[in-house]
């Protein structure tokens, strides 16, 4: 039976230094916490857990809760659940899965809770968990959170239309009065402003078919030489159905790009070019995060913004 002092003799560093590891992975640092779960990979070393949590009071169990209708965000939701189970894995908690508003937090206890598709309206509902939480999204009440970099998203998108030469950009937005779709929209606002060109903004609802017969009702309006950028890939995916169905070309005359990168950008025909984000990343650092915070007895954890990648693909031109 593989011991703590085995651990400690393949890493090379002491037995408490194994137990911080174990117990307070906050109190050493990332490079030897790294080697440390590398020796107790290597030798097949499981930490008891449940004891662990007990000797602590408590549950070793993290609530995950979507306050969001996912039938507009189903592929997305996936990898971001994938990441946080790993993240949360790492360290010997169990994710619960909660899309019930009323059972946040009812049933049974958790450590804490990380909160995902919340808006204004969820703010005192958030307000009255009892254990600690962090937000997947960005916010402005103060709510620790991770998100991507979405301002800087839809700069790069909007700067690589600009260098496809494309005359027209215009955006199609979420009609949602969030942090994130204000932040989407100022990226493609200040890009455009610095070129010395008027944004032209939409907010549709979050469904291909609304961006579609969006395209489609006023394709009179939309001259030869336009690029749509999408604050999704759902609308992405309309609005190219939409051109299409009106005869236009892409990406000749008409490029569309899209945001989020997950699933849908690869089904289009043409697939899109969209503004990739890290989900899976996401959902792991989300996981350290809040594990960190219960490290440190509910402090103050702040934000984490990470920069998403442009991938190009045949909706805009080579």
């Amino acid at each position: 039976m593989v011991t703590l002092s085995d651990v400690a003799k393949q890493a090379n560093v002491s037995k408490m230094t194994v137990s911080r590891v174990i117990n307070h992975p906050e109190q050493v640092t990332p490079e030897l916490r790294d080697l440390v779960e590398a020796a107790m990979a290597a030798l097949n070393y499981h930490p008891n857990v449940a004891a662990k949590a007990l000797a602590n009071n408590r549950t070793n169990v993290i609530k995950v809760v979507i306050l969001e209708d996912i039938d507009t965000t189903e592929p997305y939701y996936m990898s971001l659940i994938f990441g946080i189970a790993k993240g949360l894995d790492k360290r010997g908690y169990a994710l619960q899965l909660v899309t019930d508003r009323h059972r946040m937090n009812g049933g049974n206890r958790a450590d804490g809770f990380i909160v995902t598709g919340e808006r204004a309206s969820d703010i005192p509902l958030l307000e009255m968990l009892n254990e600690p939480f962090v937000i997947f999204g960005e916010n402005r009440y103060g709510f620790d959170f991770v998100d991507s970099d979405n301002k800087a998203g839809t700069t790069l998108a909007t700067e690589y239309a600009l260098a496809k030469n494309y005359q027209s950009i215009v955006f199609l937005g979420i009609d949602v009065k969030e942090s994130f779709e204000y932040s989407r929209e100022a990226g493609y606002i200040n890009t455009l402003q610095q070129h010395q060109k008027i944004p032209q903004i939409h907010r549709l609802s979050n469904h291909s078919r609304v961006s579609q017969a969006f395209i489609c009702d006023r394709w009179e309006k939309f001259a030869p030489d336009t690029c749509f950028i999408c604050a999704s890939d759902r609308l992405a995916l309309g609005v190219e159905r939409g051109i299409i169905q009106k005869g236009g070309r892409i990406p000749e005359d008409f490029g569309v790009i899209g945001f989020d990168g997950v699933f849908l950008d690869q089904v289009a025909n043409p697939q899109l070019t969209t503004v990739k984000q890290p989900v899976e990343q996401l959902g792991e650092l989300l996981a350290r995060m809040l594990l960190q915070k219960l490290a440190q007895s509910g402090a103050q954890q702040g934000e984490v913004l990470v920069t998403p990648e442009l991938i190009k693909r045949g909706s805009t031109r080579e």
